[in-house]
């Protein structure tokens, strides 16, 4: 896998953040050594969140983020402004683009406010500082560059990149529950609503962390996984089934192997997994009266037998016995105020990076909301969901 074949969701998020006419724009080119922004005298020259992948060194594989001014005006202003506020959810590493002759002022303040609050760490640029006649010494956490004139650029960079922490333990998706040479088998059904020609992202991520792992994979369609067990000179470690197959997936599986889903390991790679397994008895108390959130990280074309739009509201409101009244949303949009949802169901988060899931689970807890993924609500409607958390023993006093 080339660094250009990383997806979004496991790059560190740069946000630029500041005012109109500071130069944010400029010094997103400057640091990037691309023509990644449109760069104008006029102010408000970004109406909208820029976001280009790439590579910069010593930072490795990113997502920078161009923002649009934080003081912009009009109703449209306050659009632009609520957009740039929702990117901090997503911000790893922030850049606080300040003129240098003006020094921060009251919005600035409260941006890095902000910043603190969300535990996001952050650099203060002071850029244009080629117009000041004297350069002063730079406070911690700050540095005066010049974006025309490539001034401390590098300098920059080596900031932004000290601010990177390595996790204590390196997070997997299933390769710590697993020893090498054990045998997994992968239940991937290609159908319908399968893309032509490759694999979704979360069976890709789960081969190669098998794989690093030293361990077996056999991946099967859904018809075939009792002939593939039964092939198997020894039973496998695990089976890990598409969500959508759990119920076959189950009634194919031999009581004695553990089964789970690629949802249920992404909830836990995500940071979801314990809020979604307290999170779906909530089901239980839906009324007629009541609106369920559905909500995807992405957004894709919608296929006849969609799970978000159609096997999930179909099979709650079966399970229910009454038409669940359902809202959605997808890719980049969530709602701040979920105070009109009884309950959130969240899509796996594939292509969301886990400070983002967290956010959104955070929003969802602090406003008394209960939220659970695809996978764990599955398996609850199927009435598997004991076995499908078997090899998570800690979480048995969260089931019920």
């Amino acid at each position: 896998m080339s660094l250009n074949d990383i997806p979004s969701s496991e790059r560190i998020h740069i946000g630029f953040f500041g005012r109109r006419n500071v130069g944010k724009s400029s010094l997103v080119n400057a640091v990037t050594g691309q023509q990644l922004s449109i760069v104008s005298e006029t102010k408000g020259t970004t109406t909208d969140p820029v976001t280009k992948s790439m590579e910069i060194l010593p930072l490795g594989p990113v997502v920078i983020i161009d923002t649009p001014g934080i003081d912009d005006e009009g109703s449209l202003g306050e659009l632009r402004v609520r957009r740039t506020r929702q990117v901090l959810n997503k911000t790893d590493i922030a850049v606080l683009v300040a003129d240098a002759e003006a020094g921060l002022l009251p919005q600035e303040e409260e941006l890095l406010t902000l910043f603190r609050e969300k535990k996001i760490e952050y650099v203060v640029a002071y850029n244009k500082a080629d117009l000041l006649k004297t350069v002063p010494e730079a406070e911690e956490n700050s540095i005066y560059v010049s974006a025309l004139k490539g001034t401390n650029i590098p300098e920059l960079r080596m900031m932004m990149a000290a601010k990177l922490k390595e996790p204590a333990v390196k997070k997997r998706l299933v390769g710590d529950l697993i020893d090498p040479r054990d045998m997994l088998v992968l239940v991937m059904p290609q159908d319908v609503a399968a893309p032509k020609g490759r694999l979704i992202l979360p069976q890709v991520q789960m081969l190669r962390d098998i794989l690093d792992e030293h361990a077996l994979a056999l991946c099967v369609q859904t018809e075939e996984l009792p002939a593939a067990i039964d092939a198997l000179k020894d039973r496998p470690r695990l089976v890990i089934t598409d969500s959508q197959a759990f119920k076959a997936a189950d009634a194919g599986t031999p009581k004695d192997v553990l089964l789970t889903s690629f949802s249920i390991l992404l909830a836990r790679y995500k940071g979801l997994l314990d809020s979604a397994v307290r999170g779906v008895a909530a089901v239980e108390t839906i009324t007629p009266k009541d609106t369920v959130l559905i909500v995807e990280g992405c957004t894709h074309h919608r296929q006849c037998e969609d799970i978000g739009t159609v096997k999930i509201p179909r099979g709650l409101s079966r399970h229910l016995g009454f038409e669940v009244n359902f809202a959605t949303c997808s890719g980049t949009e969530y709602p701040e105020d979920l105070s009109p949802y009884r309950m959130v169901i969240h899509c796996g988060g594939c292509m969301l990076s886990e400070r983002e899931v967290l956010y959104r689970v955070k929003c969802a807890e602090d406003q008394g909301v209960p939220i659970t993924n695809y996978g764990i609500l599955l398996a609850y409607l199927q009435g598997i969901l004991p076995r499908a958390l078997e090899i998570f023993p800690d979480l048995k006093a969260l089931i019920g």
